[in-house]
């Protein structure tokens, strides 16, 4: 099974994929970011993002995807900016026909380390020790897309 993890974003989305034959070894397939520039309007952006992730999923082919769901923040505008993307990146694969399943920060922690108040050092050391590599994939927002793609592989929907 190959899974693409997707961290939202509207100027840096993470990309993750990883492939699973069991469920319990896992390979690292790729990791980078989707990103937009600040300069350009948020139609632009957004129309940006819809294409460079149908093009990359076109290529990379998953079999499931998974999607970190938002958490509030004290920066609103952030949050509503971060939230078009998302819906741009949820309709992109929708449209596509791939499963998609949504987590909370808390349940990838929960699901990737025991603990969900676990901080990204700890998500880190289990992405290396996971994925048996040597160094933490950068940047942050790859290495956790490839967080939520493994989060899938380990609590896939039924």
């Amino acid at each position: 099974m190959r899974i693409l993890g997707i961290d939202p974003g509207l100027a840096t989305i993470g990309i993750g994929v990883v492939e699973t034959e069991n469920y319990v070894d896992f390979l690292a397939i790729e990791w980078l970011t989707i990103v937009t520039e600040a300069k350009k309007d948020l139609a632009e952006r957004l129309v940006e993002i819809r294409k460079d992730l149908h093009e990359y999923v076109v290529q990379a082919k998953p079999d499931l995807c998974v999607v970190e769901k938002l958490f509030f923040t004290s920066n609103v505008k952030t949050g509503i900016d971060v939230s078009h993307a998302r819906g741009v990146i949820m309709e992109t694969i929708g449209s596509m026909g791939i499963p998609l399943i949504e987590v909370t920060p808390s349940e990838l922690k929960s699901g990737i380390t025991g603990d969900g108040k676990a901080d990204k050092k700890q998500i880190q050391e289990m992405l290396l020790h996971i994925l048996k590599l040597e160094e933490t994939p950068k940047p942050d927002d790859a290495a956790d897309a490839l967080a939520l793609a493994i989060f899938g592989g380990l609590h896939p929907p039924e």
